[in-house]
């Protein structure tokens, strides 16, 4: 399922031309910023070239509002957050924050996917990484976990979870906002 759903991501980014690809982004911001509102620290991703971006979103946050993103010491490690911006290459090539950024608790946190389905039940790489980082997030404190997708990674069929899968509170596409229940 996952590698057909890639697949099938990647054919669709790459079908758009870059002004669709930046016109499709920007109509997450009216999408989503609402839902941000009282949020101080929002998570986001540097995004693989395939992901739907989260930076028109990020790039919004008002003021008394920080925008955050993974962190990575070491391939082993436990994936945290540190503040923006992503600017150094984590260990397996994507951008992260520097070492010496503060680390943060993220009050929301932006989730790429491979595929979804409306009930919150997400695929992603398949490493885990944010299934273990939103579980020890949600000890401490509620957190509100969104899933950000192009229109075509929603599967309306239910997704077969795995007990420690995290499911989503909401995901965001450029089209809609689904609230999984």
């Amino acid at each position: 399922m996952r590698t057909h759903a890639l697949a099938e991501r990647r054919a669709f980014a790459r079908s758009l031309n870059a002004s669709l690809r930046a016109e499709l982004e920007a109509k997450l911001v009216p999408i989503v910023l609402p839902r941000l509102i009282g949020a101080r620290i929002v998570a986001g991703y540097h995004p693989l070239k395939d992901e739907i971006s989260p930076y028109p979103v990020l790039e919004a946050l008002g003021n008394g509002q920080a925008a955050a993103f993974p962190w990575f010491a070491g391939r082993d490690s436990r994936m945290t957050f540190r503040q923006g911006p992503a600017v150094e290459p984590a260990p397996w090539g994507v951008l992260q924050p520097s070492a010496d950024r503060p680390a943060v608790a993220p009050d929301i946190v932006l989730v790429p996917l491979v595929m979804a389905d409306r009930g919150g039940v997400r695929i992603g790489h398949g490493k885990g990484h944010y299934d273990r980082a939103l579980s020890h997030l949600k000890e401490a404190s509620p957190i509100l976990a969104i899933g950000l997708a192009w229109d075509m990674q929603i599967s309306d069929r239910p997704i077969p979870a795995d007990p420690w899968d995290m499911r989503l509170d909401a995901i965001a596409t450029p089209t809609e906002w689904i609230d999984c229940e």
